[in-house]
Parts: C-alpha cells; sequence; structure tokens
C-alpha cells in the first residue's frame, strides 16, 4: 500500500535533527508521500530544505494562529516568496478560540490574507480550528477559496457541519491521536466524512496514537514521547477497522483523493 500523511511537522526541532533517519523509516514502511507544514517565518526555510532534499516532502508554507506575534512587518511578501520556491500549499493557517491566553484579534485578519493568497495561486490550504467552527464556516462562505479545495487539519469539529463544509470544498483529515477510546465522538464523526473527502494524518511529532498502537516509539531531547511519522500505517489500519473497511481499499481510496487534492504539487 501506498500511504499518504496529509499533515505533519517534520521540520520540528524536537525530531534533533534525526529527520533523514525519520524519512528512512517512513520510506520503508511504505509512507509515499508527506504534507510538511511550516508554522511561523523562522521555520519555513527548514520546510523548503526537506522539500528540496527528499521528493517524498511536500511543503507548505503559512502562519499558524499559536504563533501570529512572532510576525514580521514583510511576513506576506516572505509567504509569497517561499510559494514562489517551490509548488507547495498554503498552511498551517487558521482560527484558534480553544488555547489559553491566546488572543483571537487578528487571527482572522491573518488568515483571510494567506486565504486569499492560497486561492489566487490555487494551492490547497491546510486549516487549523479549534472552537470556532461556525465563524470558519462564514468565512470560507463569504471569502474567495482554493479551486483544488481545503484541507480541515484533524477535523475535530460538529459531525452536522460537514456537510456544508465539504460543499465549500474541504477534505477531512483522520489522526492518530483519534483512535484513544475517549475520542469516541471524534472517530464517529468521519463516519459521515464523504468517501472522496477523507485523508488521513500523523501530525508528527504531536497527537501521538495508544501506547498499543504505536509501532515506533520515539522521545525527544527532553524525554518526552513524540509522535514518529511511520506510524501513519497504523493510523491507516485504525482507522480502516473502526469503518468497517478493508485497509488495502482504504488506502486506495486516500491516495486518490490526496493526488487530487495535492495534483501538481
Amino acid at each position: 500500500m501506498k500511504l499518504y500523511d496529509a499533515h505533519n511537522h517534520l521540520q520540528d526541532d524536537r525530531f534533533a535533527g534525526r529527520q533523514n533517519e525519520l524519512l528512512a523509516a517512513c520510506a520503508a514502511a511504505g509512507v509515499a508521500r508527506m504534507v510538511v507544514n511550516g508554522a511561523c517565518e523562522s521555520d519555513w526555510p527548514q520546510v523548503l530544505a526537506l522539500a528540496r532534499a527528499n521528493p517524498a516532502v511536500l511543503p507548505s508554507f503559512g502562519y499558524h494562529p499559536w504563533y501570529l506575534h512572532e510576525r514580521t512587518v514583510d511576513w506576506q511578501k516572505n509567504l509569497e516568496k517561499f510559494l514562489d520556491e517551490t509548488p507547495g500549499a498554503v498552511g498551517e493557517i487558521g482560527l484558534d478560540r480553544w488555547k489559553p491566553g491566546l488572543p483571537y484579534e487578528n487571527q482572522e485578519e491573518v488568515f483571510l490574507a494567506q486565504l486569499r493568497l492560497a486561492a489566487e495561486l490555487d494551492r490547497p490550504a491546510s486549516i487549523h480550528c479549534l472552537q470556532a467552527w461556525g465563524r470558519l464556516h462564514d468565512l470560507l462562505r463569504t471569502h474567495p477559496r482554493p479551486a483544488r479545495g481545503l484541507v480541515l487539519h484533524s477535523f475535530g469539529g460538529p459531525a452536522e457541519m460537514i456537510p456544508a463544509l465539504a460543499k465549500l470544498g474541504a477534505y477531512f483529515s483522520f489522526p492518530g491521536y483519534f483512535l484513544h477510546e475517549r475520542k469516541l465522538r471524534q472517530r464517529e464523526t468521519f463516519k459521515r466524512v464523504p468517501p472522496d473527502r477523507l485523508l488521513v494524518e500523523t501530525d508528527a511529532p504531536d497527537q501521538s496514537l495508544p501506547e498499543d498502537k504505536n509501532r515506533f516509539p520515539l522521545t525527544g531531547p527532553d524525554g518526552k514521547t513524540l509522535n514518529h511519522p511511520a506510524n501513519l500505517g497504523a493510523v491507516y489500519e485504525g482507522l480502516a477497522e473502526f469503518l468497517g473497511e478493508k485497509a488495502g481499499a482504504l488506502a486506495a481510496r486516500v491516495e486518490e483523493n490526496f493526488l487530487r487534492v495535492f495534483d501538481g504539487l
């Protein structure tokens, strides 16, 4: 099976320079491509370097709402420059009303500027959303969107919103973290996702799998558990089991969806 990771952060400093080792393990585990998402100006060069060094890496550049305080006055020009350097996606961008102490001020302005750029270039946008689903829907409905679609990373929104979001071009990405027993509501939501809009992700180094499904144990320099991107196969298998499908059939469907939204990148 060919496996496709719709969202991770391979450039993350917590991997402590082990990226080549991780990529080799991913290749051996059947990972054909992975979307590596930048989160701020300081990590975009690392994402670009990974993409240039390994064809399995599909780069994505964006400002995550958690890091908006770091942006420079030239952040939009810098983002355009990185998107000109190599074919890639826009993200991780989004809205967040969940993180304690995180100001919501300026989030919509920055999100819409990046969404507009994705629409102009027709690059898929990888979107983070926590406790702002209604507002996200309103903004997507009333502003330009990339024709090829949007990836709702680790979709945890209401199942009732899936049809409306799909109508706006959304794809829904399932992370291994949702395989934890306590995440039953989130798993059930994915039974409502249209077959042609389903994607799978690791979000490595975050969102670790349950211990019994973690085939690639990994710890960071501080001794904390990290999610290895080669765990992608376990995410596919866990989701297939929950949906009552054969893993091979699910993989074929996800491959078709991934190649459609990221076509030519």
